[in-house]
């Protein structure tokens, strides 16, 4: 039976692999995201999934060439600069996600902004910021409520 929780998040990123089973369970183990939700497809295809960290939440699925739906790596680079997520302790994330063979594009590091992380690369090409960053600390006004 579904249950009646849903996310505070509002932006929920949609990302592509070619091998999106093994890209749900890499991702759950190197950077800590939690499986949620994953709806099958054809020939052991991801038709959808729904995969947890704090309060964010990633939607992943496999190819879709009919669609224009392709993996990075597919590609001669990225479709977005890359993703950024808080973490609450970005030293221990970054030791998790070496230990679990991640490859740092950017070591862990202060940045000039304030805050404290690094940058990854998953296993096709998708580039992650962690860090202990959350945006608005340095806006002039507070954002209106919808």
């Amino acid at each position: 039976m579904p249950s009646s929780y849903r996310t505070p998040s509002d932006i929920h990123p949609s990302l592509v692999y070619d091998d999106a089973p093994a890209a749900i369970e890499w991702l759950c183990r190197a950077f800590g995201f939690t499986r949620r939700l994953v709806v099958p497809g054809e020939k052991g295809t991801i038709r959808h999934s729904e995969l947890s960290l704090g309060t964010g939440v990633i939607m992943v699925s496999s190819t879709r060439l009919a669609e224009g739906r392709v993996s990075p790596r597919r590609l001669q680079g990225g479709t977005a600069h890359g993703l950024s997520v808080w973490v609450g302790d970005p030293d221990a994330h970054h030791q998790r996600a070496v230990a679990a063979g991640a490859r740092i594009v950017r070591p862990l590091r202060d940045e000039p902004h304030g805050a404290r992380g690094y940058m990854a690369e998953d296993i096709e090409g998708h580039l992650w910021y962690f860090g202990d960053y959350r945006p608005g600390a340095h806006w002039e006004e507070t954002p209106e409520s919808t």
